[in-house]
């Protein structure tokens, strides 16, 4: 029955994804108006992490499995994997933004409930996407932990560091809308930092990234608590229950 329920989940998220990509395809094929291709290159980006977490957990698996009783590698992969998934993060969430509109033009023909539509989907399955991935490292951080013991609830410190990794992720969706950086920038840490710097300088600028960050944040940390919570509960219970 879990199989089943994880392989129903899995196929919604799929679905999301290719409804997204689907609506933005059928918004310039429709109406003729040009395809607005960062769009389509946001919904493949925010895809990323996903993949960066299944990276994570398989490659640690394969290095524990290839030499038992050895464990600097796989830790060692483990963190280096670890920062790029924190680096790539931030684009699942950032599709949050394209609720902005900013692809709509006044003279559009495109009728406004499309594009509420299809902005309201690309937002969805961004946010999808980053609660699955993070839900992946989550899970395997406290099973990799607990070494055979796996507890009934999330601990305390997997919440903090779930929290610490969207604050991340609400920072970089700023850098990005705001300082036009991309994951590939983090290759060059202190122009990031200088620009940074620089762009808060003026008045009001630190008040505006608390603002952003801690907006979003929250309503991340919700959603994402509101889905995890319950699903880990009920199927680590079952496993418990079973075995």
């Amino acid at each position: 029955m879990i199989g089943q329920a994880i392989a129903v989940g899995g196929l919604g998220v799929l679905a999301l994804n290719v409804y997204a990509v689907v609506l933005i395809v059928v918004r310039s094929r429709a109406w003729g108006t040009r395809l607005y291709r960062p769009m389509l290159l946001n919904v493949a980006l925010s895809t990323i992490p996903i993949l960066l977490a299944i990276g994570m957990i398989v490659g640690t698996l394969v290095l524990l499995a290839a030499e038992p009783g050895r464990v600097r590698l796989p830790v060692a992969y483990l963190i280096v994997s670890g920062l790029a998934f924190v680096v790539f993060f931030p684009n699942s969430v950032y599709l949050i933004t394209e609720l902005n509109f900013s692809h709509r033009r006044s003279d559009d023909a495109v009728p406004l409930w499309f594009d509420i539509v299809m902005t309201l989907t690309l937002t969805l399955s961004g946010i999808v996407n980053a609660i699955v991935a993070l839900a992946f490292v989550q899970t395997f951080a406290i099973v990799f932990r607990a070494a055979g013991e796996i507890p009934a609830t999330p601990p305390w410190w997997s919440w903090a560091v779930t929290a610490g990794v969207l604050v991340l992720g609400c920072l970089g969706v700023y850098l990005g809308r705001r300082l036009r950086f991309n994951s590939w920038d983090a290759a060059r840490p202190w122009l990031v930092v200088s620009r940074l710097v620089a762009y808060l300088r003026p008045r009001g600028r630190m008040r505006e990234l608390v603002r952003f960050v801690g907006a979003h944040a929250v309503l991340l940390v919700v959603l994402y608590v509101m889905v995890y919570f319950p699903i880990y509960v009920l199927v680590i219970g079952w496993a418990l229950d079973s075995g």
